[in-house]
């Protein structure tokens, strides 16, 4: 790619970037604004660089519209056109609060029978 134009580089990432919003369904949620992932892998993610171009803290993950997760961004650092986020802690988010009593019924597997 090192014999194309500058200009029709330029034109190509652009042209990738649009496309992967368009069909990204993953988002990051920071402070009111909303960000589109490029790529995910085990310990982060990578968002556009013309975008945002420094992210930390807790930030929330969406799937559409539905909130999958909640993460700790430790580092970003831009490399090329991306910015590339290091997370440290990724939390699941739950349909339901936990609970914070015992469900009567089945006794739990291990205990001794009552006497």
């Amino acid at each position: 790619m090192d014999f194309l134009p500058k200009e029709l580089l330029d034109g190509l990432h652009t042209a990738q970037k649009r496309t992967a919003a368009k069909t990204a369904r993953l988002r990051v949620k920071a402070g009111g604004s909303v960000w589109p992932i490029l790529r995910r892998y085990k310990n982060g993610f990578t968002l556009d660089a013309d975008q945002v171009t420094h992210l930390r803290g807790y930030v929330d993950l969406y799937e559409g519209q539905t909130h999958i997760a909640t993460c700790l961004i430790v580092a970003s650092d831009i490399v090329g056109k991306e910015l590339i986020c290091s997370v440290k802690r990724e939390t699941a988010v739950a349909e339901r609060p936990p609970l914070d009593f015992v469900k009567e019924g089945p006794e739990i597997a291990g205990y001794l029978p009552k006497a």
